[in-house]
């Protein structure tokens, strides 16, 4: 049976699952500040689509699921879904991206259903400036998140932080820190020009070289840290004696692109084999029908257009790229 690999090699045994495009809160990387046309709840996957997608593709090598939104957490009983992913054979691994807003009432079931592990996106610890790169969002709820991850067992816990140069990037070490007497592992983030018909992400994007810098203004000792479950692209690192760790990922100026092992599904069963070019495979033509061949045909098929790399920093540079990026915001696709 042919297996996930697309035509550089890469083996895909991780898929990016967007269960809604729907999110309580606005971030100014993620929608613009009118909000977008929310996709009709017919057009959205059922979550026995979303089985059925899984089951097809774990034995061609699938292992690893990672669910996402729009804010996973607004779609109806997500923990329903958990617990039919974890019966499938062959997946090791399911985790979840949120803003944690939910959490605290949530995180006990999350666990019970059967997730691993959890990522938080947090992009400022000050309760104004949070409220407003999320447009109204109240950080204290996500910190109480945290907290109740922890006592779930949602182990590592990440947080997602987006560096936006002039607007959180002051707030670098107050991030570390948090690292150090507690097992958080910060991920710092690159500015992404995802969905962007204007040049204007150019202003807030920040090379993570200033992380480093920071550590050193600060007398942090750093060192390599060892992988951690499920890591993803991230370089990372600890500050000597620190209990958690800290880690950069630079999908602009440093492309991951050689080891990308990664497949999307979006919230309305489109699969994108790069999160940054256009091309899309509508999976919800073969659902439903019994078919999982249909399905992993359709799979393979779509690793057969993805190319070598992404090109971010081309559009950094202002230069012409090979391809057509995708026009979706970050909502829309899942991250």
């Amino acid at each position: 049976m042919e297996m996930l690999q697309d035509s550089f090699g890469r083996i895909h045994d991780y898929l990016r699952i967007s269960v809604t495009d729907r999110c309580n809160l606005r971030c100014v990387y993620c929608m613009p500040a009118e909000g977008i046309a929310f996709q009709p709840h017919e057009e959205i996957m059922s979550y026995e689509e979303i089985a059925e997608v899984v089951s097809a593709l774990a034995p061609i090598g699938l292992r690893k699921i990672r669910l996402t939104g729009g804010e996973p957490l607004v779609r109806k009983d997500l923990e329903q879904l958990i617990h039919m992913l974890s019966r499938i054979e062959g997946i090791e691994d399911i985790s979840l991206t949120t803003n944690g807003i939910f959490l605290p009432k949530k995180a006990g079931l999350l666990k019970e259903a059967g997730l691993n592990r959890i990522n938080i996106s947090l992009d400022s610890l000050h309760k104004d400036r949070y409220a407003v790169i999320t447009r109204g969002g109240d950080v204290s709820k996500v910190l109480e998140g945290i907290t109740a991850a922890e006592e779930a067992g949602l182990e590592p816990i990440k947080l997602n932080v987006v560096l936006m140069k002039g607007s959180n990037d002051d707030e670098i070490q107050d991030f570390i820190a948090m690292t150090l007497n507690r097992p958080i592992h910060v991920r710092f983030i690159e500015y992404m020009p995802i969905g962007s018909a204007t040049d204007s992400w150019r202003k807030s994007y920040l090379p993570l070289e200033a992380v480093m810098e920071v550590c050193k203004a600060a007398g942090w000792e750093t060192e390599a840290a060892s992988q951690l479950k499920g890591n993803g692209p991230s370089q990372n690192m600890r500050v000597k004696g620190a209990v958690g760790t800290f880690g950069l990922i630079h999908p602009v100026s440093d492309h991951f692109c050689d080891n990308c092992n990664r497949l999307r599904l979006t919230a309305d069963g489109h699969i994108k084999s790069c999160l940054y070019w256009s091309e899309e495979f509508n999976i919800r033509k073969v659902t439903g029908k019994n078919d999982p061949d249909a399905i992993r045909s359709m799979f393979i098929n779509s690793l057969g257009t993805k190319p070598k790399n992404h090109e971010m920093a081309l559009a950094l540079e202002k230069k012409e790229q090979s391809n057509t990026p995708t026009s979706r915001r970050m909502s829309q696709i899942g991250g």
